[in-house]
């Protein structure tokens, strides 16, 4: 039977020493760029080498205008490195979903313009990724020279991963680096296809240190390790949740998908989002906490609104007592509160998803308190990492990005690199000789 109480804890699972954190894992290294390059210390030099980036960036409302330049920001070690050896750097990228077409919108000038400022020197761009002109533009390079192919995605053969378009792509160069950890979880053309045509295929510094985070925390986590997972959608976490079962002493839960749980306990929702079918998978994930002697937290109370609107009336309740016709879309502060003091022992935390609707300031206090929650973990010596676009979006929000270990750049390779899964972009690329 499941627990009819409100608060819904499990007995805490204690370890009487922590594991110590190391870089290597289960799953083995990678060879990376800068191991490649001590290795062989001229093959950069006036070398073509192909560099999937991810500069899937957003853009301001109906504009090509870039409203926040952090996977560009992110990929500039790898590109500088690799400028400075005296490599010739060919960019690839996607932008959005041209669905294999070409889409003005979507073109990757605009990211250029940003990476020229940052690089404070000139990036030459071409209107293709393959073909003739793609061809005489690596022609034109020289050593330490940097080039941004156009989004590889006008291509339907990109996302279908066809040999013969990774070949196109790989045509010009003997080395490839992934640096795209957004797109790791993805076989595609550009992430995956090229590395069948190149004779040095590794990981670049941005993809080196999301593995050494994210596979760290899951095969060898310093403890009490805790995961907080949010977001609106049960069905979209089900399967990290699962697995974070088998890895976590503490697991907390927020966002929408707290009330498929509290639909799984019995207890009223009013007109807050519930995922029907996921009733049972939620009831049987709350069965495999207990029974493994997890702490699993639900909020204890919610605030509550009449609509979805960033004025609209609201309230604190508790979770038992959500009134018909109101719908819930924040954490309430005594739920906060608990978090905190459950994450203030902790010593490894991974978040993903928001507790709350956060883009209302009425509804913003849950997340952007387990930000500074998960602040305050890193400055006492623990390690915190944050995946997801929105709650790196939190974060950011909060002025907080300086203040936690590790900001994940893939919202989608971050859940499958913690469910434990191997991505095909990471694979893919060579082995460490350590």
């Amino acid at each position: 039977m499941l627990s009819r109480g409100c608060r819904f804890q499990l007995l805490r699972n204690t370890h009487s020493s922590p594991l110590l954190w190391k870089k290597s894992s289960a799953r083995g290294y990678k060879k990376t760029v800068k191991e490649l390059h001590a290795q062989h210390p001229t093959l950069l030099k006036n070398a073509n080498v192909l560099v999937r980036v991810d500069f899937n960036v957003p853009f301001k409302k109906d504009t090509t205008v870039i409203s926040d330049d952090t996977r560009i920001r992110e990929a500039l070690p790898t590109i500088d490195f690799l400028s400075k050896a005296g490599a010739k750097v060919i960019l690839a990228s996607h932008c959005g979903r041209p669905d294999g077409k070409v889409k003005d919108k979507l073109r990757m000038s605009p990211m250029a313009a940003r990476l020229s400022e940052l690089l404070g020197k000139p990036v030459a761009t071409t209107t293709d990724c393959v073909g003739p002109e793609v061809d005489a533009a690596v022609s034109k390079m020289s050593s330490g020279d940097v080039l941004l192919l156009e989004n590889t995605r006008f291509y339907a053969e990109e996302e279908k991963n066809s040999p013969a378009f990774a070949q196109q792509l790989a045509k010009h160069s003997r080395i490839f680096v992934n640096d795209a950890f957004g797109t790791a979880h993805r076989a595609h053309a550009s992430t995956e296809g090229v590395c069948h045509h190149v004779q040095h295929k590794v990981a670049g510094l941005l993809l080196e240190k999301e593995i050494s985070f994210l596979q760290g925390a899951v095969d060898q986590p310093v403890r009490p390790f805790a995961a907080i997972v949010g977001g609106a959608k049960v069905s979209t976490k089900l399967p990290v949740l699962d697995s974070l079962l088998d890895k976590c002493d503490t697991i907390i839960l927020g966002g929408g998908m707290i009330f498929t749980f509290y639909r799984a306990l019995g207890y009223p929702v009013g007109t807050s989002l519930v995922e029907e079918d996921m009733i049972p998978l939620a009831k049987g994930l709350v069965e495999k906490a207990r029974a493994k002697g997890i702490t699993f937290i639900l909020p204890t109370d919610v605030i509550v609104s009449e609509k979805f609107a960033a004025d609209a009336a609201h309230k604190v309740v508790l979770c038992t007592q959500i009134p018909d016709g109101w719908m819930g879309l924040d954490v309430g502060p005594v739920s906060l509160a608990a978090i905190k003091q459950a994450l203030s022992t902790c010593k490894t935390v991974v978040w993903n998803g928001p507790m709350g609707v956060f883009e209302f300031e009425a509804f913003a206090k849950g997340t952007l308190g387990v930000a500074h929650a998960l602040a305050d973990v890193t400055a006492k010596g623990g390690i915190t990492i944050i995946g997801g676009g929105d709650s790196v979006a939190a974060i950011n929000a909060a002025q907080l990005s300086g203040r936690v270990s590790h900001i994940s750049t893939g919202g989608g390779a971050s859940l499958e690199m913690l469910e434990g899964k191997v991505l095909p972009g990471v694979a893919a690329l060579d082995d460490s000789a350590k």
